[in-house]
């Protein structure tokens, strides 16, 4: 399973920002609603247009973006 299956990123689409190929679900709201707490399971019943291959493509697209680059953690 590659990026291209469940990430998409078209600039006429969320002003390119990277989402949930399909849908208008960006990355950073999956990574959100984790980071808050929420299981695969209820992102997936809050968003039904997202499956639970897609949160998981949503880490591992996270996971290769903080290997490529550095970010500050300033406050």
């Amino acid at each position: 399973m590659n990026r291209h299956e469940h990430i998409s990123l078209d600039p006429d689409v969320c002003h390119g920002k990277a989402c949930v190929a399909g849908t208008r679900v960006m990355v950073t709201v999956i990574l959100d609603s984790l980071a808050a707490g929420l299981t695969v399971e209820e992102i997936v019943q809050r968003y039904p247009s997202v499956s639970a291959a897609a949160v998981k493509a949503t880490l591992r697209y996270a996971a290769k973006l903080a290997k490529e680059r550095m970010a500050p953690l300033g406050a």
